[in-house]
């Protein structure tokens, strides 16, 4: 019998430093450098981004992508999840966009990623959130740095919902802050249950998840910094996957979109840190996260529904380590875009 995947996480180490340092060795950059393009010829990326009444951000996401600098051979897929608004319009006009999917009723982000997941051509997979606008530089900082056993995590600056005067959402000056994500700087609240670990802190914390882990490489083996664990971090939000691993462990557990939203991602990461991937982080690859205008109500919503979320990963954790789950992968994707719209440039 499979060791569950609870059980299968306490066995894998996270110490990536050896392989942080091959590349600065190997290519003269330093991991966490901006990337010039050259770096990234010769590799391969399909940037799949699921969609869901996204048209508020979707056009400044989308010019961000195209304006992206490097030399790698790109594709972006763009998976609508039956919007109600200009959502698959914008994405089927955009140059950036080389294959725009409209699913024919709302299955859920982590279905909507599945698709865009099959339809994928290259080795590495980065799912960016139809809400994050990136760097110039980001595509080929994953692009020069992906490898077959590696799963990549960028970070999110959060942005609150201003029109511009050209009608898109306002964006900061500056670069996006990387201690803006909360993997970087977290501040819990005090005398409260924290509903994923279960603890509770008597004293205010200023955590720093991303430094006293030494990048994610002190969470291997199962273990935890507080309310983090090394499953948190991996967040879809800007994430790069190698595609043989993920369709391997089954993609996304669709179960999490039917339920509400959380969890789908860091189930994710467990599978694929059971199957012995390493989560590495590009702190140099932080993209502005537009919020929507209505996105205290949003959340509100989210969080009503993480409980649900975290009960079903919780009973994930108890089964078996995901492994040999390709054909129930392809088989789910293709069912999704049976009736769906496909255009491809």
């Amino acid at each position: 019998m499979n060791t569950n995947l609870a059980d299968a996480l306490k066995t894998q180490a996270n110490t990536h430093q050896y392989f942080t340092t091959g590349f600065t060795e190997r290519t003269g950059l330093a991991w966490h450098q901006p990337t010039p393009a050259g770096a990234s010829v010769g590799r391969a990326l399909s940037v799949v981004l699921p969609a869901h009444n996204t048209a508020y951000a979707l056009p400044t996401v989308l010019d961000a992508l195209g304006a992206q600098q490097h030399a790698a051979d790109v594709e972006v897929i763009l998976v609508d999840d039956a919007s109600t608004d200009a959502t698959f319009d914008i994405a089927r006009r955009h140059p950036a966009v080389t294959t725009a999917v409209r699913l024919s009723q709302r299955r859920g982000s982590a279905a909507a990623r599945n698709a865009g997941a099959r339809l994928a051509q290259a080795p590495t997979i980065l799912f960016v959130d139809a809400d994050m606008a990136l760097p110039a530089h980001v595509l080929a900082d994953v692009a020069a740095r992906a490898e077959a056993d590696t799963v990549l995590t960028g970070f999110r600056h959060n942005v609150p919902y201003q029109a511009s005067p050209g009608g898109g959402p306002l964006l900061p000056e500056g670069p996006p802050l990387l201690g803006a994500d909360h993997r970087v700087t977290w501040r819990p609240p005090v005398g409260k249950i924290l509903p994923y670990s279960g603890i509770t802190l008597t004293d205010e914390l200023d955590g720093r998840p991303l430094d006293a882990t030494n990048d994610f490489q002190t969470l291997g083996y199962g273990r935890a910094y507080y309310d983090w664990d090394l499953p948190r971090m991996v967040v879809t939000a800007l994430l790069a996957v190698p595609r043989e691993q993920l369709v391997d462990v089954g993609g996304f557990d669709e179960e999490f979109g039917l339920l509400g939203w959380g969890m789908e991602d860091t189930h994710l990461g467990a599978a694929l840190i059971a199957a012995g991937c390493l989560v590495v982080p590009l702190r140099q690859a932080v993209g502005f996260h537009l919020d929507p205008p209505d996105a205290a109500a949003q959340w509100q919503a989210k969080l009503a529904s993480w409980p649900a979320t975290l009960a079903r990963y919780r009973h994930l954790l108890s089964l078996p380590a995901p492994v040999g789950h390709g054909r129930d992968f392809t088989t789910a994707a293709d069912k999704h875009l049976t009736d769906a719209e496909v255009i491809t440039r």
